[in-house]
């Protein structure tokens, strides 16, 4: 019988997330390529790895600049080091915008906000005002909702983007610059990616035109979900919707479940796994692992509970266990996790190592502290989580 001694990893205390850097660095050189050889600006969400470590990757890789999505993830970014951040989400609130002064204030920082109300940008245009700044801004646009996808922020395209930027042009202390777009509810097949790419890049490319034609000075557009992106960039790169000037994938230099099951990514390239070690053997039918829904969020994927090998003898999956299709990790309690043995002549043995491959790797990251950046089996560097528990 092996010794613990023998199991990987064996200074790090588990749970612990492990980074293949050598998977990460291919991830973002990657996606670096793609973007330069489509002539855009890429600029990456970093909302799956919030950390201004990974960041600076990607930026020597040859990022433009970042991404968020709260207010408060770029106020830990700019502690980090950085100071030309895009905020993905609209926000609201005094709360909100006394941190905006604050970090505006700074006259090396650029902020672009993104919003899909007037009221957003009311607040935003009093904070331009007060600091003496034009702030640039994005609207938001839903594509999703007329192309069949899944809405969620966004004024939708035509006539009700125009009529807000006209709303926008009357404020002091913004300045519309572009458009933000984001796809989602991809139909997950490589042709569903491909169709939803091309729709999507044709209606932003459109808006961008109809402003313009009525006089609105539109810098470009941002686009670019993890699935979409190479297929809007091959296509920008074939001389199609020219219009879009900036990317922002992110998720999908990391990877995980979900992104494999979205096709932006496949399960070779996913970057993140959990180290866990087997605490209990004392059943025939599963072995207890010590990490719970505290390491691994509760995320099951139940928007594919009518796909195939969604469940297993009723339970579904939280995370793939490497190297072992055999196991089944079908149940979540706070601190522990049950793995089921799909074939019972092939145990698991008491303090033996497991490295599990989580759903979401965006909720898993921001429930620890610090990641493992890991290379041929040896930890290589601790890698802060920056603004874990910043914003959403």
């Amino acid at each position: 019988m092996m010794t613990e001694r023998e199991f990987p990893y064996p200074s790090l205390n588990t749970p612990a997330l492990l980074l293949d850097m050598d998977k990460l660095e291919a991830n973002i050189r990657e996606m670096s390529q793609v973007a330069s050889e489509a002539g855009v600006k890429l600029r990456p969400h970093t909302k799956v790895h919030e950390s201004a470590v990974i960041a600076k990757m990607q930026i020597e890789s040859g990022a433009l600049a970042i991404e968020t999505g709260s207010l408060e993830q770029a106020e830990g970014m700019i502690n980090g080091g950085f100071n030309d951040i895009v905020i993905a989400h609209p926000f609201y609130g005094r709360h909100k915008l006394e941190i905006l002064k604050k970090l505006l204030s700074q006259p090396e920082i650029k902020i672009t906000t993104v919003v899909d109300m007037f009221e957003q940008a009311e607040g935003i245009s009093k904070i331009g005002q007060a600091v003496g700044r034009k702030i640039p801004t994005l609207i938001k646009v839903d594509t999703n909702t007329p192309l069949g996808g899944t809405p969620r922020l966004g004024v939708l395209p035509g006539e009700p983007t125009l009529s807000l930027a006209k709303m926008l042009s009357q404020l002091p202390g913004i300045e519309l610059v572009g458009i933000y777009v984001h796809e989602m509810g991809v139909e997950p097949t490589a042709e569903g990616v491909e169709k939803t790419a091309f729709e999507t890049a044709a209606l932003t490319a459109e808006t961008v035109k109809m402003l313009r034609k009525e006089g609105f000075k539109i810098e470009g557009a941002s686009v670019g979900a993890s699935a979409t992106f190479r297929a809007t960039c091959r296509y920008i790169k074939e001389g199609k919707f020219t219009e879009i000037t900036e990317i922002h994938p992110g998720t999908c230099i990391i990877g995980d479940v979900m992104q494999i099951s979205r096709y932006a990514t496949t399960e070779d390239r996913c970057a993140l796994t959990v180290l866990t070690t087997v605490i209990s053997t004392s059943h025939a039918e599963h072995a207890v692992l010590d990490a719970g829904w505290k390491t691994f969020g509760a995320d099951s994927l139940i928007a594919n509970r009518d796909k195939p090998g969604f469940s297993w003898n009723g339970n579904p999956s939280f995370g793939t266990i490497k190297g072992r299709p055999d196991l089944w990790l079908g149940r979540l309690s706070a601190e522990t996790s049950i793995v089921y043995y799909k074939d019972p002549d092939k145990k698991l043995m008491l303090g033996e190592r497991i490295e599990i491959m989580p759903n979401n790797a965006i909720l898993v990251i921001n429930l620890h502290d610090q990641i493992y950046g890991v290379r041929n089996g040896a930890v290589e560097k601790k890698i802060p989580v920056t603004t874990r528990g910043m914003g959403c």
